[in-house]
């Protein structure tokens, strides 16, 4: 269709050269030589107007109708890149709001952790304060009993001691005769 309006066009554009001429050599200002040489220099461009059409016709128009379609492919890879890019976008948004979700609960679950453990560290503390604190008072109390048992058997010693000087100093051989027949009648009493 366009090659049609084209060749009209330029068809017309001629026949108003020629047209236009005519009017002017009718006029008298232009010589018939002078005709004749306008004419073979409007048919000498039309040939050559043809030639270029017939030669460079199909190499121009695969140019520009390669050149269409390079530009719409590559307008089409740049749209499919800036959407794979946009959604690559909206996906590391996402992941990040997602981490930044999971680094608080991991925040959260560690000082909940250390909370668990700290308390677990005092009772552990408490209880071992509280064994430590039974053991010494049981070394107290075993050590203050034997401190006890050896002060009564120094003491029931001392005392032995002591009554055996005092009888010894005190003893009669008389004294001494009676006891031993009492403690004879109670022997020989047993028997």
């Amino acid at each position: 269709m366009r090659h049609l309006k084209a060749k009209y066009g330029a068809g017309l554009l001629v026949a108003i050269l020629v047209l236009v001429t005519a009017a002017s050599a009718q006029a008298g200002e232009i010589t018939t030589d002078k005709l004749w040489d306008l004419f073979y220099r409007i048919l000498n461009f039309a040939v050559l107007m043809v030639i270029l059409v017939y030669f460079l016709k199909k190499p121009t128009v695969n140019f520009f109708t390669n050149r269409r379609e390079t530009i719409r492919a590559e307008l089409e890879e740049l749209e499919a890149k800036r959407a794979e890019v946009e959604r690559a976008y909206r996906e590391s948004e996402s992941k990040m709001a997602s981490l930044e979700d999971s680094a608080r609960e991991i925040v959260a679950e560690a000082v909940r952790q250390g909370e668990l453990e700290r308390e677990r560290i005092l009772a552990d503390a408490e209880r071992s304060a509280e064994n430590m604190k039974r053991q010494a008072e049981m070394a107290v109390q075993h050590e203050l009993s034997m401190a006890k048992s050896q002060l009564r058997a120094e003491i029931a010693e001392e005392a032995a001691r002591a009554a055996e000087e005092l009888v010894q100093k005190n003893l009669q051989p008389a004294d001494e005769d009676r006891m031993i027949a009492g403690c004879l009648d109670k022997v020989g009493g047993v028997q």
